[in-house]
């Protein structure tokens, strides 16, 4: 009798709040940090202690110095480094890095000399993958560099849309690196995108909205003082709760 394929839940999570949810939530790890509607940057050194203080489920925190693209000055990779070098140093189990070139394609040099400063920990490669030039080629540079993971959502908005992309790039990487789908993945649809791309590791934010507590508002600001969001300890249970049935 075939052994049943064991999937993992990853959660983005943009607070020590939504990292708490994901483990009371049953994820397997999050990808931890900050201004996540802005694409997500690194947190701040305090949020990053609090969260592995409370956390015994992986924690793999974004290495994003800034919004926008991927094309880093020396400067800004200095500040990655230095990002990556304090992970270790609270023992967090994972980085997520992203580097591309100006022509599209992966900054192979810098990317493989972030994956060897942050042995051992594990190392993702993010949605900059998604802004590439050609996927296939890029596949093969993330190998190389020696990334364990990558994050897609097959150059599309949503990893549903991506789809046929991420079955092909899986069967590309003949488990040489785990492909993980992410973007718009929920409880309606994450066991269709399981099924539809033969990946065993997903990636969601399970997210809902949070009122502001303040009974003062300054009407005349917009878009300052509002409500945020935070990850779902139920959306979360749900999704796991699938995932554990496929």
């Amino acid at each position: 009798m075939p052994m049943k394929k064991s999937y993992q839940l990853e959660v983005c999570a943009n607070s020590i709040a939504s990292a708490l949810a994901a483990q009371e939530g049953g994820a397997d790890r999050v990808e931890f940090c900050q201004n996540l509607e802005m694409g997500g940057t690194t947190p701040s050194l305090g949020q990053i202690w609090l969260a592995r203080a409370g956390l015994s489920i992986g924690m793999h925190v974004l290495i994003r110095p800034r919004a926008g693209d991927f094309l880093y000055t020396d400067l800004e990779f200095e500040e990655m480094k230095a990002d990556i070098l304090f992970c270790k140093e609270a023992k967090c189990d994972g980085v997520v890095i992203g580097l591309l070139q100006a022509n599209g394609s992966v900054d192979a040099v810098r990317t493989a000399e972030l994956v060897a400063l942050a042995h051992p920990l594990h190392v993702t490669f993010h949605r900059a993958f998604d802004v590439c030039r050609e996927p296939f080629e890029a596949l093969e540079t993330i190998i190389a560099s020696g990334c364990a993971r990558l994050l897609t959502s097959g150059m599309k908005n949503t990893a549903w849309e991506g789809g046929r992309l991420i079955k092909t790039l899986v069967d590309q990487a003949g488990g040489r690196i785990e492909v993980m789908p992410g973007s718009g993945i929920n409880e309606h649809n994450i066991a269709d995108v399981a099924m539809a791309t033969g990946a065993t590791a997903f990636h969601s934010s399970a997210k809902v909205a949070i009122a502001s507590g303040m009974t003062y508002v300054n009407d005349a600001i917009v878009g300052m003082g509002e409500g945020g969001w935070v990850s779902s300890k139920e959306k979360i249970r749900q999704l796991a709760d699938i995932l554990q049935n496929l």
